[in-house]
């Protein structure tokens, strides 16, 4: 069974396709079978995992309108090590066409059933906006992962993002719960960043990440070769650090309460 993890964030600019990518890379590179959904109309999951979005025959937009499953429209990345069920401009009419559709919050999930034994995990770059896109991501996911810098402004979008996952999950999925917070681009030599991390660590407890991904230029830099950061400069500290939470993820994963047990709290009020 397949683990479906959103990475999400309604703030933009925070780093989600570079840790949707290179946590993909990093999972791969630990032995993970990964596919990589790209939700974002702009598509740069797609590119940044060396997939040319003006080429593809089908892509996410397809199986969102059941005109194509998920093996038919997805594509390597070779580089990577991952699938890739990948995004263009297509997909930003999508938006409107799925209202008038019925089940349009459910597309991508039952899309995922059906090759469910076929990964062991499934990461879906989000857009930074609750839209009919995300929802779909959130509907299909049995956790959000949060990528945050250490900045005042995160904190306040935190608090939205965290009640939109208690909506959805009393609404809409109720194996949907807040997985982790990953801290981003840090730098600990700025106070500030070092005192909110601090505040996260004394709020949310073990649902921040141990591993912490530090600002780093060469996984800035790796999307312009259309690869991930772990695959650009597997030396690098940043792409050293996605390797470390790629097998955070899989521990926290493997030692998972089975959904149905007694006494599961999946809701993100937990945090």
């Amino acid at each position: 069974m397949s683990r479906i993890f959103c990475i999400a964030n309604q703030k933009g600019g925070v780093g989600k396709t570079t840790t949707c990518v290179n946590l993909a890379a990093g999972l791969a590179s630990v032995g993970q079978r990964v596919l990589l959904v790209d939700l974002d109309p702009q598509g740069n999951a797609t590119m940044g995992s060396g997939v040319d979005k003006r080429t593809l025959t089908h892509s996410v937009y397809d199986v969102l309108l059941e005109t194509a499953d998920i093996p038919e429209a997805c594509v390597r990345s070779e580089k990577g090590g991952y699938d890739v069920l990948g995004a263009n401009r297509e997909l930003s009419g999508a938006e409107v066409e799925l209202v008038a559709l019925e089940r349009r919050n459910e597309r991508l999930r039952a899309a995922l059933k059906a090759v469910d034994a076929g990964y062991d995990f499934v990461l879906i770059d989000c857009p930074p906006s609750l839209s009919m896109l995300t929802l779909n991501g959130l509907c299909s996911a049995h956790g959000v992962i949060v990528p945050m810098q250490c900045e005042y402004f995160a904190l306040e979008g935190l608090t939205d993002l965290v009640n939109t996952i208690k909506q959805v999950h009393a609404n809409l999925n109720r194996d949907l719960q807040l997985i982790g917070l990953l801290r981003v681009m840090f730098d600990p030599r700025i106070t500030l960043q070092t005192q909110v991390s601090d505040q996260l660590k004394a709020h949310f407890g073990d649902k921040v990440f141990d591993t912490v991904i530090p600002r780093n230029v060469r996984l800035a830099e790796a999307p312009s070769y259309g690869l991930p950061g772990v695959v650009f400069d597997p030396a690098s500290k940043g792409a050293q650090a996605f390797v470390q939470f790629a097998r955070e993820m899989v521990i926290r994963v493997s030692a998972e309460v089975p959904s149905n047990a007694p006494g599961q709290d999946h809701t993100a009020a937990s945090a």
